[in-house]
């Protein structure tokens, strides 16, 4: 029995945020409180007292907050961490016997009862709490005591009981020696604010020439950054920049075999000239990437680099590190598959090795090098095809030490894989936007992102294309799909990105019917892009990255409500920021080739709209007003005009 903590009566469980039992840490950005939730409860009548303690990991004194009482024994508080890093945090309880004493004396001198005895009783609380104040506190504990203990009149001494100067003093000065706490310390990852909110525009250096038929180069791309900047992008997204392989080097159109001149595959990473630490000579030296990450960041752009861990068979780890790879019974090594594709210039890194160790060094070597060299941004090749231990260790560490680093997981797999990378340290992840089309597909998805558990650590990145994938909407819906789609990812999730010139020129013709390719693929051949070709889907992007820089209400995915309609084509939904005076509304038509009209339901006490107010629409897109008075207001959109609203409820 002497092991049992047999007078702390309070229990604390249910509490929340937490995830895996608090395995990993709950994620938030600068700017984003954690608002933590538990039940706390102890037997019989007792009033029961909760607090919220939480600090920097390294910190050795908790910062205190009084939890607030919701009802049916459930508590909440919340904290805003100021600065990027780990956290934990934890939950105290104990019986308030002042509180209990407090609230019997007001019963009982509200029913005419004799209150003298409860008053000595007080004094006796008091005292106790004498014992552990000093200065002013102590100089007024010791006053009331002496009332108290004496009570010649009950009306000023009830009075002052319940005074709020009483209250605050004890509060600070009770007894908490029997307190308990939550068995276990959470911990919740702070980043920096672009994990949070950012805006991607990914492009092929190898095609940024002016010139048909040169290779493009690092100094051309510099004359690319500016277009970028105009149009909005924060994150340039380069697929991978090393030498490629020449070995079943991949021809136009995932040919097997490649024409002389052909520049193959960017992702068959690897060749005489170095692997995963080296520049293709192609695209200059490195100090021409530097500057080139240098101009980036004078226009408040960063770099992401794709980190894809893979290797062509001219890779020099092939040579050196042969433990690294699986070899057949041939003698030859085993490239990628995915029947019926096979990719022959690509060699899947083997982490089954026995050399593991020393392989998983060598991997995160290739991070800390690039981020020497000025990245601060990684997005990774199939991370689900790797260990998930790996990318637990190799986030952890570069993080211990940049903080500030942003890793997108390329996970376009299983639901329960790409949740467990966003657990172990992925701050952004790819995600099934691509193929919701529908509206009942959105909402269903976009309530499971923001509604449920997943919010709390699984923090999406929406992407309307990619290299790899041409959806059939695009493929079919022609700039209308275009125009929608990129407004949906930029207006429903805070982070967004897209494959570009190809996306902003409307390209949309795939390799084959029924194929989520696109003909003549960029993978596999150097193109000679118009730059300075202006289109209305580049204008709408444009105008849709100000209007997200101009809404903090856009900044966040998590504050989004749908919105009623009764044309199933129409999608309504509505977000708010966290001080409610950025209110904005966006209305979408779901049917490319289709005029889609129809009612919606605003959803006015979300949006902190009192009911019978007249209240103003402006749509940021075409600059049009409306007057609206009601929940219900009819809407019409055109795919030949702009078949989206953007609104700001004024």
């Amino acid at each position: 029995m002497k092991d049992l903590e047999g007078r702390k009566r309070v229990v604390i469980e249910h509490v929340s945020p937490q995830i895996g039992s608090g395995r990993f840490p709950v994620k938030r950005a600068i700017g984003e409180k954690i608002i933590v939730s538990a039940d706390v409860y102890g037997d019989g009548h007792d009033e029961v007292r909760a607090v919220l303690l939480y600090r920097p990991l390294k910190d050795q004194q908790w910062i205190e907050t009084p939890m607030n009482f919701l009802g049916n024994d459930h508590w909440e508080a919340a904290f805003m961490p100021e600065t990027p890093g780990m956290y934990e945090f934890t939950i105290t309880g104990w019986v308030d016997h002042f509180l209990t004493w407090k609230k019997g004396l007001q019963k009982k001198y509200d029913a005419g009862q004799d209150v003298k005895v409860e008053l000595m009783i007080g004094a006796q609380l008091m005292e106790d709490a004498l014992s552990r104040a000093s200065g002013e506190d102590a100089w007024r504990l010791q006053d009331w005591v002496e009332k108290f203990k004496d009570p010649q009149e009950a009306l000023p001494l009830v009075t002052l009981a319940l005074s709020p100067e009483v209250a605050g003093i004890m509060y600070i000065h009770g007894d908490r020696s029997q307190a308990g706490q939550y068995n276990r310390v959470l911990v919740v990852e702070v980043e920096r604010k672009k994990a949070l909110f950012s805006s991607w525009y990914e492009f092929f250096p190898r095609s940024t020439s002016r010139e048909p038929g040169r290779h493009g180069t690092f100094k051309d791309s510099e004359q690319i950054l500016p277009r970028v900047a105009e149009m909005g992008f924060d994150v340039v997204y380069l697929p991978p920049i090393h030498p490629i392989g020449r070995s079943f080097r991949k021809g136009r159109n995932n040919s097997v075999t490649s024409q002389p001149g052909e520049p193959g595959s960017p992702w068959a990473i690897g060749a005489a000239e170095g692997g995963h630490k080296a520049i293709n000579p192609d695209l200059g030296t490195m100090e021409d990437f530097v500057a080139f990450v240098r101009h980036a960041n004078e226009l408040n752009i960063e770099i992401a680099i794709d980190l894809a861990l893979q290797c062509a068979p001219d890779h020099p780890y092939v040579k050196d590190h042969p433990q690294w790879f699986k070899w057949r019974p041939d003698g030859t090594v085993q490239y990628a598959e995915n029947p019926p594709k096979k990719y022959q210039d690509v060699l899947p890194i083997n982490f089954e090795t026995e050399d593991w160790q020393n392989l998983w060094v060598e991997l995160k070597s290739i991070i800390d090098f690039w981020i020497d060299k000025g990245v601060t941004i990684f997005r990774v090749d199939n991370p689900h095809t790797k260990p998930f231990a790996f990318w637990e260790w190799a986030i952890r560490e570069v993080r211990s030490v940049h903080p500030e680093i942003i890793f997108l997981s390329e996970a376009f797999t299983r639901p329960r894989i790409m949740e467990r990378l966003a657990k172990i340290g992925f701050n952004q992840s790819y995600t099934y936007f691509t193929w919701r089309n529908t509206q009942f597909e959105l909402i269903q998805y976009l309530t499971e992102l923001t509604k449920t558990e997943v919010r709390e650590y699984f923090r999406p990145n929406f992407w309307p294309n990619t290299p790899d994938i041409l959806p059939e909407m695009l493929q079919h819906g022609g700039e209308p799909a275009f125009i929608t789609r990129v407004v949906m990812a930029g207006t429903l999730s805070s982070n967004y990105g897209l494959y570009g010139p190809v996306y902003e020129f409307g390209i949309n013709t795939p390799v084959a019917p029924g194929k989520e390719e696109y003909l003549d693929s960029e993978k596999y051949e150097i193109k000679h892009w118009d730059w300075d070709r202006q289109t209305k889907i580049r204008q709408v992007i444009t105008r849709l990255n100000q209007i997200r820089q101009e809404n903090p209400a856009l900044q966040t995915t998590w504050n989004i409500q749908f919105g009623e309609t009764d044309n199933q084509q129409l999608l309504c939904y509505a977000k708010v920021d966290e001080s409610g005076d950025n209110r904005m509304l966006m209305v979408i038509n779901l049917d490319p080739h289709h005029v889609q009209a129809g009612w919606i339901k605003v959803p006015i006490q979300f949006l902190r709209i009192p009911a019978g107010n007249a209240y103003v629409v402006n749509d940021l897109l075409s600059g049009n007003r409306y007057n609206w008075h009601h929940e219900w207001n009819y809407v019409e959109l055109h795919p030949g005009n702009i078949p989206v609203h953007i609104f700001r409820v004024e």
